[in-house]
């Protein structure tokens, strides 16, 4: 590559405009409705608005043609569908898959016509799951086409190539990695993992790299942050309660990246790709010039209007036929054993002596909410809404919103994607952040004199 390639005017346009419109899609906040929300989050929130009243037809007919044309493929192996590129790729699936995505189609028919148990069809069920897939395909539809704007014209490389000295050392993870961390935080958590897997399919990270930024950074919304905040009556130290709960964010990540089970997770790239990228400055160039000179090469090579609608209609494609049945399946499955069982009663003991150890007040009635959030980010909040205690509830809150790898979204997101991690392995990154962001919260906590 020429280090001296000369810029021009055009390029620079071509790189500073898309990239200068998707941070502000993705990154800029906005007053909306009382409180704050990014741009792409005020038009997913219009076009949920918008078709509220056909979505769930829509959601079963989109898991039920899933469950039928998959089920149809693995058993007569139809040459249309499998020397299609795309078609294939959203109906062949693996025997244990399919049979989620039947389970999946089974239970939004059955929410659908309000018919079948009360525990499978109820608003803490299987209706849960269906009214967030309402607001999940919203999500989806408005990121699938706006993504590229982050991606494809040269913002993460030059965005790369300028902060690889504090990422590297910090995260152990590469310089363009900055922009999806800041996505991640502040924007949605599942588009969040929607841009990473996305990253980590064309090259740009190695396995290790994209499941530390997948696991580890998607966080919820600021707007969601104050509903659980409110929810457990401590909204009235919102400040302090978003400075831990980003510290410790922060702490978990710098110390989680250095042991197992992240620190063991392959530093290859995804093999029919291989490596993308370099962000290493060449001699005789300064970081500024090199960081520019990638971002415009990448602008002009970017896809054109068509292939951008076209790989979003793939990417959108992609979520609804073979998403959606599993967050349906894996959802309602996870919500049961949470409603109607007493397991995480059982399973959260060990928390409870720890909470004692760490001087917690009724520290075995708020012990299930450290591990409920495992199947849902709302639950920790909802069990522990009645702690009399009002340090434990902030704990809780801000435990809740750091852990933040839930199967109803998050978790089945990353184990549906190609990246090589399944459940045991989302199940230890779970309870080791749970197990290290404890300590921090409640020191931070003391520190602040929240009592």
């Amino acid at each position: 590559m020429n280090n001296t390639k000369q810029i021009n005017s055009k390029g620079i346009l071509k790189f500073a405009v898309p990239s200068a419109l998707g941070v502000f899609l993705f990154l800029f906040p906005l007053p909306w409705k009382g409180s704050v929300n990014i741009p792409i989050g005020i038009i997913s929130e219009w076009l949920a608005a918008f078709i509220k009243p056909a979505a769930p037809l829509l959601i079963m007919i989109f898991i039920l043609t899933s469950a039928i044309l998959t089920a149809f493929t693995s058993l007569l192996k139809p040459k249309a569908i499998l020397d299609n590129k795309l078609l294939s790729k959203l109906f062949v699936s693996s025997p244990i898959y399919l049979v989620f995505k039947i389970i999946g189609a089974v239970v939004v028919v059955m929410v659908y016509t309000q018919t079948g148990p009360e525990y499978i069809i109820s608003g803490d069920t299987g209706g849960t799951m269906l009214s967030l897939l309402k607001t999940l395909v919203a999500w989806f539809f408005a990121a699938s086409f706006l993504i590229p704007l982050l991606m494809d014209f040269g913002i993460m490389d030059f965005t790369g190539t300028l902060v690889r000295n504090f990422t590297q050392p910090l995260f152990r993870l590469p310089g363009r990695s900055a922009i999806d961390l800041l996505a991640s935080w502040v924007g949605n958590c599942n588009v969040g993992v929607v841009l990473t897997t996305t990253q980590y399919e064309k090259g740009y990270y190695t396995a290790r790299e994209a499941i530390t930024i997948a696991s580890c950074f998607s966080a919820v919304s600021l707007p969601f942050c104050l509903v659980i905040a409110a929810m457990l009556k401590v909204d009235h130290l919102f400040i302090p309660f978003y400075a831990i709960l980003s510290i410790t964010g922060v702490l978990s990540v710098v110390i989680m990246t250095r042991i197992p089970p992240l620190n063991k997770y392959s530093d290859e790239y995804y093999a029919p790709v291989g490596k993308q990228v370099d962000e290493v400055v060449p001699e005789g160039i300064t970081k500024f010039q090199w960081a520019l000179q990638l971002g415009v090469e990448r602008a002009e090579n970017a896809p054109t209007f068509s292939q951008v609608l076209y790989k979003g209609v793939d990417m959108f494609l992609g979520i609804v036929f073979q998403l959606t049945p599993l967050v349906m399946s894996f959802g309602t499955i996870a919500c049961i054993l949470a409603t109607y069982t007493p397991i995480f009663d059982w399973l959260s003991v060990p928390f409870g002596y720890y909470l004692q150890l760490l001087g917690l007040e009724e520290a075995f009635t708020a012990a299930p909410a450290t591990i409920v959030g495992f199947v849902d980010m709302f639950l920790p909040a909802v069990l522990a809404a009645n702690i009399v205690s009002l340090k434990t509830r902030f704990v809780i809150g801000v435990l809740s919103l750091v852990q933040i790898i839930y199967m109803t979204e998050v978790g089945t997101l990353i184990i549906t994607s190609k990246m090589p991690v399944d459940f045991k392995g989302v199940l230890a990154l779970f309870l080791e952040k749970t197990i290290i962001a404890l300590p921090i919260i409640v020191i931070l906590t003391n520190l602040f004199g929240i009592a």
